[in-house]
């Protein structure tokens, strides 16, 4: 819906685009991709929420419905005073920084931002192609904003501040007198004032697109598969191949065993005393 919106003001229909003259309004499509591919504050906060589990992980949600309300200016429940709403916007911060940096930040960066950070860098090269890309302007990927940290925490730009409504980083890429590229970042969180500029650590504001690729190297996964030991089809293929195997030598056994067992039982009886009027003793 936030694409779909921002996408509404970047391209108001004109002339043969009106479809209806009381709608400033035409369809632009957006592409997504499958998605297969303090304890006694927090006890407090479950009871008035209903949540059945508050921990640090979760608790995060509940500044965030309380944060989106404020935004519309709605009324806020009696028990969120300003004390309760701080003491939530701290632990929201801990928790996103938990989630997303302090113990292995850069392990982190790799396989959550880090993916997305891959993407944005493949499409600056791509972009230096001139020729094959005259016509490319923007690239707009629209998420939530914790997509936003993880990207920002990958870049290792991340301010630790509540990412408001319609919030931007911009990448933006110069070509310069001398034929080089060089990037640009920017982050907006304020309609009212020009984005400020975010500065990528071991570079310059403007920074040399060759620069910008070796610091950034190191957050982009290699393989997000491998890197996070997610099971692939090969390991499937080999896993199901070993049960395969197992199984045959499980049935080639019991086989093997009942066969023993019925030449056993087919066998003619040993020796059996016989008395001396002909009958069978046992």
């Amino acid at each position: 819906m936030s694409a779909e919106a921002n996408l509404a003001g970047l391209y108001p229909p004109d002339g043969q685009q009106v479809f209806n003259p009381n709608i400033s309004w035409q369809p632009i499509p957006v592409h997504t991709v499958p998605e297969s591919e303090e304890r006694r504050f927090l006890q407090m906060v479950a009871n008035e929420t209903g949540m059945q589990d508050v921990t640090l992980e979760s608790v995060w949600s509940v500044y965030d419905t309380l944060f989106c309300e404020q935004a519309h200016k709605m009324d806020l429940p009696v028990w969120v005073t300003p004390d309760v709403l701080n003491q939530l916007k701290q632990l929201k911060d801990f928790g996103f920084e938990f989630l997303f940096g302090i113990h292995n930040r850069v392990e982190k960066a790799r396989l959550q931002g880090g993916v997305l950070l891959d993407h944005i860098r493949k499409n600056l090269i791509k972009a230096t192609n001139v020729s094959a890309h005259q016509n490319l302007k923007l690239l707009a990927y629209s998420a939530h904003d914790t997509t936003l940290v993880a990207l920002q925490m990958a870049l290792d730009v991340y301010n630790k501040i509540q990412a408001p409504y319609a919030s931007c980083h911009l990448f933006e890429l110069y070509q310069e007198d001398d034929g080089n590229f060089s990037v640009e970042m920017f982050f907006r969180n304020e309609s009212g004032k020009e984005p400020f500029p975010l500065t990528l650590p071991g570079c310059q504001h403007k920074c040399s697109l060759q620069r910008f690729l070796e610091l950034t190297d190191p957050a982009v996964p290699q393989d997000w598969e491998q890197e996070c030991r997610v099971p692939s089809s090969v390991h499937d293929t080999e896993l199901f191949v070993g049960l395969a195997v197992c199984g045959s030598i499980l049935l080639l056994l019991i086989i093997l065993l009942l066969t023993v067992l019925f030449r056993i039982q087919s066998q003619p009886p040993g020796y059996r005393h016989v008395s001396n009027d002909g009958e069978e003793q046992a």
